[in-house]
């Protein structure tokens, strides 16, 4: 194995100071539009759909709005869906394929499920491609009351109301190459950390909840995307990314300890997709298609097993 050279940002041993995440801001450039690409898909949906504007943040002069789009007619004694994306922007799948599953498949559950969908939670990084917002912070270690991710404190308060009232809730997002190349030595050199390298598995893969496993759950999502992607396989040691694999292509992390999205409610049914763009065996039309595909699955699983 080749020694990697420090990270160009940061002294190698201690944690960026203030200086330090300034000049790390100042090389990240924008390099797509959430206005055109987000914003945009959203606006003809409120025709069969209500928009809601949960908030909003300004960085670097732009302002950003944060959108969802939930059922209309939205019904309490109905079972409650929640799906989110683009929580780190540059998992670009997490985020079309939120907007696919509402333009082509959101109707579906009219009359049997209420359905709220946040397709990008965070603007600032989408445009950048990047993992962190402007603070070079995460926010998917960051879901609590008190964030300090502006990001994470808005979806939080917009899904209070819904903690106890959720029975599913899914996650959307990728596993990269740029997670090895970029964003783990960025986040090694971030905290004063040494880099250790890992493996980039080949194919979709589960997050579960370690405090609340479902994996008949995770199993019937898992089969779903199977007939459009291939699902990653254990590596040499029985992982996934430094995990344990404990079924075909799952995973469990502690979503709540870790601040994890899909740990805000206390839904019954918790997953994190990991789609693999990188893959030469899979097309971005096929990330989409297996987001949508794992969405569609997880919602029709907690429809037809309500009780667990």
């Amino acid at each position: 194995m080749t020694p990697h050279a420090p990270y160009p940002i940061g002294t190698p041993g201690k944690p960026w100071s203030p200086a330090d995440i300034a000049a790390w801001r100042a090389l990240q450039h924008k390099r797509r539009s959430h206005a055109d690409d987000v914003v945009a898909a959203i606006e003809p949906m409120r025709r069969d759909f209500d928009v809601v504007k949960y908030g909003s943040v300004t960085y670097d002069g732009t302002r950003y709005p944060f959108l969802a789009v939930r059922s209309r007619g939205w019904n309490d004694a109905l079972p409650t869906m929640v799906v989110t994306g683009g929580v780190h922007g540059y998992e670009t799948s997490g985020v079309h394929g939120a907007l696919q599953f509402l333009a082509d498949h959101g109707r579906d559950y009219d009359g049997r499920a209420n359905v709220l969908v946040v397709p990008c939670v965070s603007p600032w990084a989408y445009e950048r491609i990047h993992r962190w917002n402007p603070d070079a912070i995460d926010p998917n270690r960051n879901f609590r009351e008190g964030s300090p991710s502006q990001e994470s404190a808005a979806l939080v308060a917009l899904l209070a109301p819904l903690r106890d009232v959720a029975l599913m809730h899914i996650d959307l997002h990728e596993t990269t190459d740029s997670d090895e190349s970029e964003f783990r030595p960025a986040l090694a050199a971030r905290d004063g950390k040494a880099y250790e390298p890992g493996e980039i598995p080949d194919g979709f893969y589960l997050v579960d909840d370690t405090a609340n496993p479902q994996p008949a759950f995770q199993k019937a999502v898992i089969e779903a995307v199977a007939q459009v992607t291939h699902i990653a396989p254990a590596d040499a040691n029985g992982e996934i990314i430094g995990s344990p694999v404990v079924a075909p292509g799952v995973i469990e992390y502690d979503l709540k300890a870790l601040g994890l999205c899909a740990g805000i409610t206390n839904a019954r049914y918790t997953t994190t997709t990991e789609v693999y763009p990188d893959s030469l065996r899979a097309t971005p039309r096929q990330c989409n298609d297996a987001q949508v595909a794992a969405v569609r699955a997880a919602i029709d699983y907690a429809l037809t097993h309500p009780g667990g």
